[in-house]
């Protein structure tokens, strides 16, 4: 196996409860999940500033220095901590309103720290409230003198130990294992041609940038292979669409949709939806695979336009799917299904990374013996072991989470590829939206349903 898909349960410092976490917080499931979840920003903290030097002005600095001495002040609940230091050009106070026990015990007499933290002006005093602390060892200054990730977390990781700071400690756990097992993805003259570093390089420094040019460089390849795999994702699946002589025919509407659309309908469609369909019909209808984008505000009935056309899939006989780029937003197309359809007699089926077991074997064995006709669900669904006995159509919710090379994966369900339907909230610029699906036929609903006003 490769060891980029490894479980991240298995990384020391991770385990099964903190994988768990992982998996439910931030949708890390793998090694490789966790090497690509970037920093949102970085600390500038290349600096270590005198004290002398600092200045009002400044907002978040670096200093070293040892205890002069500390004292508690206050009483009950506005008890405080006042440790000042001195590293010989100025003295600065550190202080603490909560956690003063734990705080004591950080310091040590004739011991040098690394502070950080924001600087705080007050009655003429600088200081720096709740900083943060480690002994500071000159041998390790070029690492201390560095851009410092931030990464994004939840309350539940961070009481787990795994807030930005416990999960940029995982990252440095994993990027030794990795050194000899990440192949370069761009051939060599794409690299000497663009000037790029190589893609181990980039991958390290995007989390541990020692510099700002480092960080560019990390940052330039990075960017440059995505859109260059993007752009190539879209010329083959142009190919692919020119080469398939044919896709599956929807030629009926039948009992499911003509159910749901006399009986079930929430809303009348407006004339933007009736149009919407009838282009998505005459797809259908026709002899090629259907790749159709759909763009409409927060509201506009775009999920009404898709539950449709996966009624007419199964008035053909095929299953279909929809994919949705977060657990949370499966769960909520699985309830407004459910309710939608709850008088008609569908076999929908919910599948996410957090599916039990036993309950995930009953719905992929549905699925091969075709009992399963709606399947909804996250990136779960475009795993290996994911087996229709006759897809017919894909709908994706919010594309850009996903990308060309996830809904090519999709085409290896079945012989003949399924239709599929792209649903976006997002307005895309008309030269965005050819960079990302120039692949794509393009529909739009431009009208509010009677009653809702767009979100603004």
């Amino acid at each position: 196996m490769n060891i980029l898909e490894t479980p991240i349960e298995y990384l020391k410092g991770v385990g099964p409860v903190r994988g768990e976490l992982l998996r439910k917080e931030l949708q890390i499931f793998t090694f490789k999940d966790l090497l690509y979840d970037f920093p949102f920003r970085y600390e500038d903290r290349t600096i270590i500033y005198k004290i002398r030097e600092l200045d009002p002005s400044m907002t978040y600095v670096q200093v070293i220095g040892k205890v002069e001495n500390m004292e508690t002040l206050g009483k009950g609940r506005s008890m405080r901590l006042h440790v000042y230091i001195n590293d010989g050009s100025g003295r600065l106070e550190l202080i603490w309103f909560q956690g003063l026990k734990w705080a004591k015990q950080l310091f040590k007499s004739g011991v040098t720290y690394l502070i950080y933290g924001k600087l705080n002006y007050f009655n003429g005093i600088l200081s720096i409230p709740h900083p943060e602390v480690e002994i500071y060892d000159p041998a390790n200054e070029d690492d201390i003198k560095t851009l410092y990730p931030v990464y994004s977390s939840t309350e539940k990781l961070k009481s787990h130990g795994l807030g930005s700071k416990g999960i940029s400690k995982l990252v440095k756990t994993l990027l030794p294992m990795l050194e000899g097992h990440l192949e370069e993805t761009l051939d060599e003259l794409v690299i000497n041609e663009m000037k790029l570093i190589a893609l181990s390089k980039a991958l390290s420094q995007i989390h541990f940038p020692p510099d700002q040019f480092s960080l560019q460089n990390a940052r330039l390849r990075l960017k440059f292979e995505e859109l260059f795999y993007a752009q190539l994702s879209v010329l083959y699946l142009k190919h692919q669409r020119k080469s398939f002589s044919h896709g599956h025919s929807f030629q009926r509407v039948g009992k499911y949709f003509n159910e749901f659309y006399q009986h079930y309908l929430p809303f009348s469609l407006t004339t933007a939806q009736k149009r919407v369909i009838r282009e998505i019909r005459a797809d259908l209808r026709g002899p090629r695979q259907m790749n159709r984008l759909l763009q409409g505000d927060v509201g506009s009935g775009k999920t009404l336009v898709a539950l449709m056309t996966m009624l007419i899939a199964l008035d053909n006989d095929y299953q279909t799917c929809l994919m949705a780029p977060t657990e949370i937003l499966a769960q909520q197309h699985y309830q407004t299904f459910r309710k939608m359809l709850s008088g008609m007699d569908i076999e929908i089926r919910l599948l996410t990374g957090s599916t039990r077991p036993s309950e995930r074997q009953e719905i992929l064995d549905g699925l091969l013996e075709n009992k399963v006709q709606i399947l909804i669900g996250t990136h779960a669904l475009i795993e290996e072991q994911v087996q229709f006995a006759n897809l017919g159509l894909v709908v994706i919710d919010e594309q850009h989470r996903f990308g060309v090379e996830q809904r090519a994966r999709l085409w290896g369900k079945n012989d003949i590829p399924p239709h599929i339907l792209v649903m976006t909230a997002t307005p895309i610029p008309r030269t965005l939206a050819m960079t990302l699906y120039g692949d794509l036929d393009s529909s739009v609903i431009d009208e509010m349903p009677p009653g809702r006003k767009p979100v603004k």
